[in-house]
C-alpha cells in the first residue's frame, strides 16, 4: 500500500486532556440550527462544513476522538468555514478553536490529511447523503471529514460544556442508532487507509 495512505496511530496514553472556557451555542433547538442554516444559505449560499478524524488507540485496537454534548449530541471537531474559506485552513482553525488552549501562545501544528469523507445536504433537514441527489441542483450544506494526523505528544484542551470520547472503531461499525450515519460510517471510510499502531 502507498505511504500517503498510512496513518500513523499513537497511543491514548501519550496525549492529556484538560478543561477550558465552555463554548456557547447559538442554537437551542435543532430547528433555531436549521433556521439558521437557511439564512445564512439566503446570504452566502451553500454551506460547508469541515471535520477530523482523530485516531488513538488503546489495548490495540482504534480509537476515534469524538465530542459529546449533554447525553445525546456526540459529533466530530470541526465546523462551519467561513465564506471563501479554505478547507484545510478552515478545519485547522476549528481544531484548535475546539481542542487547544485559549491561552497558550504556543498553538498545536495540525497536519490535515486526506478527505475520507463527502456528506450532502439536498434540504434544510437534519438528514444528510454521501452523495449527492441527482434531482437536486442547489444542496444546502456539504461536509467534508478528513484524516488529522496527530503528533505523537499533545494537550487538548475541551470546553466544558463539552466531553470528549474515545470510542473504539468496532463499537461505531453500523451503529446508526447511537451515533448516527455519518459517525457510524468511519469506520468503513478508514478501510482504504493502512492503520500503524505503534
Amino acid at each position: 500500500m502507498s505511504s500517503h495512505l498510512v496513518v500513523k496511530v499513537h497511543p491514548l496514553s501519550c496525549y492529556s486532556f484538560g478543561k477550558k472556557e465552555a463554548k456557547v451555542d447559538k442554537d437551542i433547538f435543532l430547528s433555531d440550527r436549521l433556521d439558521r442554516m437557511r439564512a445564512n444559505f439566503m446570504r452566502d449560499g451553500l454551506r460547508t462544513y469541515v471535520e477530523g478524524i482523530l485516531l488513538v488507540y488503546e489495548y490495540g485496537h482504534p480509537h476515534l476522538l469524538l465530542l459529546q454534548k449533554g447525553n445525546k449530541i456526540i459529533r466530530l471537531p470541526g465546523g462551519r468555514l467561513r465564506p471563501g474559506e479554505n478547507e484545510i485552513e478552515g478545519l485547522k482553525r476549528k481544531l484548535t478553536s475546539k481542542l487547544s488552549s485559549s491561552s497558550s501562545s504556543v498553538q498545536p501544528i495540525w497536519q490535515i490529511g486526506e478527505c475520507a469523507g463527502v456528506w450532502w445536504r439536498p434540504n434544510f433537514e437534519t438528514l444528510m447523503y454521501p452523495y449527492c441527489p441527482p434531482h437536486i441542483n442547489k444542496p444546502k450544506e456539504c461536509k467534508k471529514i478528513f484524516i488529522v494526523h496527530l503528533s505523537e505528544n499533545q494537550c487538548f484542551e475541551i470546553p466544558k460544556n463539552l466531553k470528549i470520547l474515545a470510542v473504539p472503531l468496532f463499537e461505531l461499525f453500523d451503529n446508526v442508532e447511537k451515533y448516527g450515519p455519518e459517525i457510524s460510517s468511519i469506520p468503513q471510510q478508514l478501510s482504504r487507509f493502512s492503520l500503524d499502531l505503534e
